[in-house]
């Protein structure tokens, strides 16, 4: 999935300036805001050591009415100490203040270079130029602003037919390392304009995570600064979505938050493929997940599959360290439809020729079946090459 050009949700506007964080002057504050009040939810990291927005936005009491958000990047805020989180109150004050909100009714949320102080007067003097940028068709120039060692933009929308007319969603991600189980290194914010229960949009949007930036992985790092977030401002004018409609737009959103999370696989730093690890008749739903963040982590999988080369080993070898439980001899293994291993550890070396072309596409499958119950899962990953490594061994310098 591609990025879509533009993003338009009514009742929001967007925008973004650069306040002088980057140092090759390119926007570094973005705010996306609700002209009207909002039902909203919010997920965070789940690393114990998490940055000064996320501490601070734990505490919030107006989680579940939240505006809209504003955000930085070149700067993490993270491992700052008390100035960290004090800068993110005044950030959240003044930026209510100027906009004329109500207190903490915005979201506050940085990105980029841990354990370097936030230089929050340079993100206060702006606040005004950034009000004054925005507009409805702000979102993606905010979408932009957010970007760190991203190749391209996050962003993605749909469409859904309800009765008595039409909901929009629209969304925004950063993120490209530091992705692993529970989020990554990521930003991402939908937007729209369905009026929707605060219980039912808590459901839907989780559940949607559950299925989507939960099951990424580009270098099994976490980071400690992973937001993702949804408001929804009612600004379609119809009543809160319920039975088909609500369950339309539940699916909708899932599909929405998948685009995004592909295009974190695919952006993954330097990464050239992305591959849906697949494990199914494990003892249960647990064991197979278990399995497929084993294989998605392993160094030694990923870069086969940077070589294009159908190491089967490598991925059993993965699956058996997991520490579930499996019989090795009621395993198959499949890659891009191709088994090369049946039960009894039988290799097929014609399949494995025959699989060599279809895994040097930009996408393809890795299925295992360990026979042994109904468990199963899934999640995606990226390859690991040496744009991942001269990315990161710089990052800093």
């Amino acid at each position: 999935m591609h990025p879509v050009r533009e993003i338009a949700v009514p009742g929001f506007r967007g925008g973004a300036v650069w306040c002088g964080i980057k140092k090759n002057r390119k926007t570094d504050l973005a705010i996306v805001l609700s002209d009207r009040p909002c039902t909203s939810d919010v997920l965070f990291t789940r690393n114990r050591v998490v940055a000064a927005p996320i501490e601070w936005g734990r505490g919030l009491r107006s989680r579940s009415a939240l505006r809209g958000v504003i955000a930085n990047s070149g700067n993490a805020n993270a491992c700052t100490g008390r100035k960290g989180l004090a800068a993110v109150r005044k950030i959240s004050a003044e930026a209510c203040g100027k906009l004329g909100l109500p207190d903490e009714s915005l979201l506050v949320s940085s990105t980029g270079v841990i354990g370097v102080p936030l230089p929050e007067g340079k993100i206060l003097a702006a606040i005004p130029r950034l009000r004054a940028s925005l507009s409805s068709e702000g979102i993606q120039r905010a979408g932009k602003a957010i970007l760190t060692t991203d190749a391209y933009p996050k962003r993605a929308m749909r469409k859904v037919r309800v009765r008595g007319g039409t909901v929009t969603l629209g969304g925004i991600a950063k993120g490209a390392g530091m992705i692993a189980p529970s989020m990554g290194t990521m930003l991402a914010y939908v937007f729209t304009d369905a009026a929707v229960r605060s219980s039912d949009l808590r459901k839907a949007f989780r559940g949607a995570v559950a299925r989507s930036f939960h099951r990424i992985v580009v270098d099994g790092d976490m980071s400690t600064n992973d937001t993702t977030a949804i408001f929804a401002n009612g600004a379609c004018g119809l009543p809160s979505l319920e039975g088909k409609d609500l369950a339309d737009f539940a699916e909708a959103l899932h599909e929405l938050l998948l685009d995004l999370a592909l295009m974190i696989v695919r952006d993954g730093e330097g990464a050239t493929r992305v591959v849906r690890i697949s494990i199914t008749g494990a003892r249960s739903d647990r064991a197979a997940e278990a399995a497929a963040r084993a294989v998605a982590t392993s160094l030694l999988v990923k870069t086969a599959v940077f070589g294009a080369d159908p190491n089967w080993g490598r991925v059993i070898a993965a699956v058996g360290r997991s520490g579930i439980d499996m019989d090795p001899a009621r395993a198959e293994l499949s890659f891009a439809g191709e088994k090369v291993m049946r039960r009894g550890m039988v290799i097929d070396r014609q399949a494995e020729r025959r699989a060599a072309p279809k895994i040097r596409k930009e996408a393809y499958g890795i299925d295992v079946a360990l026979g042994l119950g109904k468990g199963s899962y899934f999640v995606y990953f990226s390859d690991l090459g040496h744009g991942y490594i001269r990315i990161n061994a710089g990052y800093r310098t």
